[in-house]
């Protein structure tokens, strides 16, 4: 059944994620963004990361993607297309997009090639691999591998200056999120 399970939203998470970059309309890549973080979380399940896959959908299939939607929402319909932009429809503009398109294909190609290293390279040896075992953490005992227990404390601890770093840098973005908008509506 897992097995099944676990194909099922594969298939999802990886229509989802052409879904974002294929759909012309901004809102429905969204939604296929949703769909995509979504199976993810089920694909956390299955590998018995119950804390993770909560995170997944409250943070980012939520409050993530509400983001998104509000930034949509504020952006709207422009002149011209994100498509005409990139093909060079901009005037005084004409060879930007190919330059774009070449760039992101180089991109692209750079990212399958070590993808297909990282595949080799470990000889696919975790497929017969049965996962992490289930431990669950005991009262008063050390928190266990994978529960918010153990994330916390590794929080805390070993990762505290790099959580302070993002902390620092949401807000540093959500600041600059709200000047722009200003800067716009003074315009």
């Amino acid at each position: 059944m897992s097995a099944v399970l676990f194909f099922i939203a594969a298939l999802g998470a990886i229509a989802g994620a052409v879904g974002v970059v294929s759909l012309r309309d901004p809102f429905y890549s969204v939604l296929a963004l949703v769909s995509h973080l979504l199976s993810l979380a089920i694909l956390f399940l299955l590998l018995r990361a119950e804390f993770v896959a909560a995170v997944q959908v409250v943070v980012y299939a939520g409050a993530v993607m509400v983001l998104y939607v509000f930034v949509v929402a504020y952006v709207g319909e422009q002149e011209q297309s994100l498509g005409a932009r990139l093909r060079g429809g901009v005037s005084g503009s004409g060879s930007g997009g190919s330059g774009l398109r070449l760039g992101a294909a180089v991109l692209g190609a750079a990212l399958l090639v070590e993808l297909f290293i990282a595949l080799l390279g470990t000889g696919l040896q975790a497929i017969d691999g049965k996962g992490a075992a289930y431990a669950p953490g005991r009262v008063g005992g050390p928190p266990s591998y994978g529960t918010p227990a153990y994330i916390g404390q590794l929080l805390l601890t070993r990762f505290l200056l790099v959580f302070e770093v993002a902390s620092f840098l949401l807000l540093i973005a959500a600041v600059g999120a709200v000047v722009l908008a200003r800067r716009r509506e003074a315009v």
